[in-house]
């Protein structure tokens, strides 16, 4: 497993005064759990972001505070996304030596015979898997091959995965990962077509009632 760090240090400013810290390119953030407490840092928010968007939300981060190391996950973070840049950042620390319990996302992966064939679409399911292993086991990402799907209906269970060393899932295996469906052009001709002919029959309509209007008017007039 490749070993990602962020280097931080610790943080004394608190408060409305972490907007100081922002304004000189640094984002606040903790480090809690696992028998540390809770230790206020500051981190480089241009390094920071360019590394928490190239890794996955599973993936085992090393926080080193000025020289002491501390294996993470992110837990949240806090985003201006207006101007892109970080508020705030939620570090949880594990210990490798324990097993710990967290999401990891799936991404659906290959072609599917049954796009061209049918020309179907692959609807996803669930997006994340809940797992529990060793930190340094915990894969970043679970890709589910979507090649198989050669038939409408055709779907992808939880249950369908391989197994993956080391790692146990405990989502409900019954879980609905991906289904080839079929795309619905048909039904949509038809309701076009049946508003074509309700606007025509509108257009027709009109005149006979100008008609009608007309012919009452002279009507009146002999009378």
């Amino acid at each position: 497993m490749e070993k990602i760090v962020i280097t931080a240090e610790k943080r004394d400013i608190i408060g409305k005064k972490v907007k100081t810290l922002r304004r000189e390119g640094k984002a606040p953030a903790i480090i809690y759990g696992n028998e540390v407490g809770s230790i206020p840092i500051t981190i480089n928010m241009r390094d920071a972001t360019n590394t928490l968007n190239k890794v996955s939300g599973s993936a085992i981060l090393t926080i080193d505070v000025e020289g002491e190391e501390y294996s993470t996950l992110v837990r949240e973070i806090q985003q201006d996304y207006i101007k892109r840049t970080l508020i705030h950042v939620d570090f949880l620390s594990v210990s490798m030596k324990e097993k710990l319990r967290t999401n990891v996302s799936i991404s659906l992966v290959g072609e599917a015979p049954v796009l061209e064939e049918f020309s179907a679409i692959i609807m996803p399911g669930i997006d994340q898997i809940e797992v529990e292993c060793l930190p340094q086991d915990l894969p970043g990402v679970i890709e589910v091959d979507v090649s198989i799907l050669a038939e409408l209906g055709q779907a992808i269970y939880l249950k369908d995965l391989a197994a993956i060393d080391n790692v146990d899932f405990l989502t409900d295996p019954e879980e609905l990962v991906a289904v080839a469906s079929a795309i619905k052009e048909e039904v949509v001709e038809e309701v076009v077509e049946e508003d074509e002919l309700a606007v025509e029959g509108e257009e027709g309509a009109e005149p006979e009632v100008i008609e009608q209007s007309k012919k009452d008017e002279e009507g009146s007039e002999e009378e």
